[in-house]
C-alpha cells in the first residue's frame, strides 16, 4: 500500500510521479488532499494574481462522419438526411459574430467527411484568413487530420505543412478520448488509433505548431488506463514541448449508444483533474471544463489544478447533442474567477494576456448581446 501523503508531497515538491503513484492517487477517495496538492502545484507554477479565459466559438463545419463512435450523439452517417456541411457564408458569419464579441480565435472541427480533398480545407482556411486575418484558426483534431491523409493519400507532414501555409494556427486535442487501443477499439470504429493520434501531434509540433491535449473519461476505461493516457501525453511533451494545455471532461452518455453507462459525477471529475495536474509536470496549463460540469464545479476546478476557465464557448454542438447544455455569460466567467480572489484576464491560444482595453471592449460587447438576448426572450413571452 503506497503512502498517499508521501506521493502528494513528492508532486508538490516538483518531483515526477511514476505511473504506479499516479494510479494510487486515482484510487484514493481523499478528494480534499488531492485538491490541496493540485492547488499547491498550480500556485507554484502560476504565482500570478490572475486566472485566465478566452473567447472563441466551436464551429462544427460538418456532422458527416465515416467513423462510428458509440459515445457520440453528434455525428451522422454519410448518407443521412440529417447530415450537413455549413455553407461558406454561414461559417464566415459565425466568425464575424465571434470577432464582434471580442473573440480572437475560432475552434473549428467536424466529422470525417468522405468526399473532400485537401484543397477544399485549404480554401476554407484561406477564405477565413482573408476575411479575418487577426483570428487564430484552432482547427482539425488529430482524427480529422489523419483522415485527410487517407482520403488524399498524402503523408501527415505534407498535410500539416499545406494546412499551416493556408492559415491553420493551432490544433485542438479532440478525438483523444482515452489513448489506449483497447479502449478505442471498444468504443469506436474507423477512427485513428493511439500511436497515429500522437504522431499527428508530434509532427505538428516538429513544424513549430502548438496544440492542446484532452481526455474524455468515465466510460469503459480503467483507472490504470487513465494513467496510461496521461503517461503517453507526458512522454510526447517531453519530446516536443508543443502542448499548451490539458483539458479533461466526463463522458456525457445521454442520447448515445452508451447511454446505459452511469455518468461520472463531479467527484470523479475533480479527482481526475487534480491527478492530471500532479502527473503532467511538463504541461504549463490546465483548463476547467465548465461546459460539461456547470458553473460551480467549473469554478471549483480552479482550486483543483486548473489555472484557466477555458472558453466563453459562444457556440457548442457536440456535447449539447448528448443532452448537456451549460451556458455561461462572460460576466459569469469573470465573476467566478473574482470570487476566488483572482483577477480575470482574457488570453490567446498561447496563453498570452490580451490588452486590457481589448478586454473592456469584449465585456461591453457581450453585455450588449446579453441584453439583446434577454429582451428578445421577453418579446417572445409577451
Amino acid at each position: 500500500m503506497m503512502n498517499i501523503n508521501a506521493i502528494l508531497d513528492k508532486a508538490v515538491a516538483g518531483e515526477r510521479l511514476t505511473p504506479g503513484e499516479g494510479l494510487a492517487l486515482l484510487e484514493t477517495h481523499n478528494l480534499p488532499a488531492l485538491g490541496r496538492a493540485a492547488d499547491a502545484v498550480t500556485r507554484r507554477r502560476h504565482p500570478e494574481n490572475y486566472r485566465t479565459y478566452n473567447i472563441d466559438r466551436n464551429i462544427n463545419y460538418t456532422n458527416v462522419c465515416t467513423a462510428v463512435c458509440d459515445f457520440c450523439a453528434f455525428y451522422r452517417a454519410p448518407k443521412s438526411d440529417e447530415g450537413y456541411v455549413l455553407p461558406r457564408e454561414v461559417l464566415l458569419k459565425k466568425v464575424e459574430e465571434t470577432v464582434a464579441l471580442g473573440g480572437d480565435q475560432i475552434l473549428m472541427q467536424g466529422g470525417l467527411h468522405p468526399d473532400y480533398k485537401l484543397d477544399w480545407y485549404e480554401d476554407l482556411l484561406r477564405d477565413i484568413k482573408s476575411h479575418f486575418p487577426q483570428v487564430n484558426i484552432h482547427a482539425f483534431s488529430p482524427p480529422e487530420l489523419h483522415h485527410f491523409t487517407k482520403v488524399c493519400k498524402l503523408p501527415i507532414r505534407t498535410v500539416l505543412k499545406r494546412l499551416k501555409e493556408a492559415g491553420l494556427g493551432s490544433i485542438p486535442g479532440g478525438g483523444a478520448e482515452i489513448l489506449v487501443d483497447r479502449v478505442r477499439r471498444e468504443i469506436t470504429r474507423g477512427k485513428v488509433m493511439t500511436d497515429d493520434w500522437l504522431n499527428v501531434m508530434r509532427v505538428w509540433h516538429q513544424l513549430g505548431g502548438r496544440s492542446t491535449a484532452t481526455m474524455m473519461f468515465g466510460h469503459v476505461e480503467t483507472l490504470a488506463e487513465r494513467i496510461e493516457h496521461l503517461e503517453r501525453l507526458r512522454q510526447l511533451q517531453d519530446e516536443t514541448g508543443g502542448f499548451t494545455a490539458f483539458i479533461c471532461w466526463t463522458f456525457q452518455p445521454e442520447h448515445t449508444d452508451m447511454a446505459d453507462i452511469p455518468p461520472a459525477g463531479s467527484f470523479e471529475y475533480l479527482k481526475t483533474q487534480a491527478v492530471a495536474r500532479l502527473y503532467l509536470d511538463n504541461f504549463p496549463n490546465i483548463q476547467s471544463s465548465w461546459v460539461t460540469q456547470g458553473l460551480k464545479i467549473g469554478q471549483l476546478a480552479l482550486l483543483f489544478g486548473a489555472n484557466d476557465m477555458g472558453s466563453l464557448m459562444i457556440e457548442e454542438n457536440v456535447v449539447a447533442e448528448a443532452g448537456t447544455v451549460h451556458f455561461l455569460t462572460l460576466r459569469q466567467i469573470r465573476e467566478a474567477i473574482e470570487e476566488l480572489g483572482f483577477t480575470p484576464r482574457q488570453r490567446n491560444v498561447h496563453y498570452q494576456l490580451l490588452d486590457e482595453s481589448w478586454e473592456r471592449r469584449a465585456l461591453a460587447a457581450n453585455e450588449r448581446a446579453e441584453k439583446d438576448r434577454r429582451e428578445g426572450q421577453l418579446l417572445q413571452l409577451a
